[in-house]
């Protein structure tokens, strides 16, 4: 019988004979941003905002970070945002046969060429960043968020019109099983948020 190591190996080397299996995972996140580009001429990005979770939060922290001139507010919720380090923490060194290896020289060419926190730019014009991330997430680690909204905060050259925030729920994982009231809550602050930025008004 296959020890789970042995397994494992096999499983990458099955992976390896796969052409080009990460690259083109890599290249899927700029070729959303031109999709959006191309929407983006009947739409002012004034009126645009982009979201998503997990690796949908890593999609938006793509766009966030390569073309953050085509959204005015970007709802980013619970992360994967650090490509070269996301393996050291929480069960994430499962993954890299879905992302990549960065202690893989090859691999790691792939990662830090669309890593969100390895493409921020200080002194850039962003757009207004919601960060979402929940303390007891055993998934992706809350660190994603809070290193990501930290280095935001310090390199953002327009936060005076497009803030950077942080939400960090207490009691809380990586959405499943998430209280309704909890749900309730944070799409309240989200709605209210994106309604903020876009400049949205109430009705009765």
């Amino acid at each position: 019988m296959l020890s789970r190591d042995q397994i494992l190996r096999t499983q990458r080397r099955q992976h390896r004979q796969l052409p080009n299996l990460f690259a083109t995972h890599s290249q899927s996140f700029p070729r959303a941003a031109i999709q959006r580009e191309y929407h983006h001429q009947e739409i002012f990005s004034t009126l645009l905002a982009v979201a998503g979770g997990s690796n949908g939060g890593l999609l938006v922290g793509v766009a966030l970070t390569q073309r953050p001139d085509l959204a005015r507010a970007v709802w980013c919720a619970v992360p994967l945002l650090d490509m070269i380090r996301f393996p050291q923490f929480l069960i994430a060194r499962l993954w890299t046969d879905e992302y990549g290896d960065p202690d893989v020289a090859e691999e790691f060419g792939w990662l830090h060429a669309y890593s969100p926190y390895h493409h921020v730019t200080e002194g850039r014009a962003y757009p207004a960043v919601l960060f979402t991330t929940a303390e007891g997430d055993t998934r992706v680690d809350p660190l994603h968020a809070r290193k990501m909204a930290a280095l935001l905060t310090a390199s953002s050259g327009s936060q005076a019109d497009h803030p950077v925030l942080l939400q960090q729920a207490g009691r809380a994982g990586h959405g499943a099983g998430k209280p309704a009231s909890m749900r309730v809550d944070e799409g309240a602050d989200v709605l209210t948020f994106l309604a903020w930025q876009l400049g949205a008004e109430a009705t009765a």
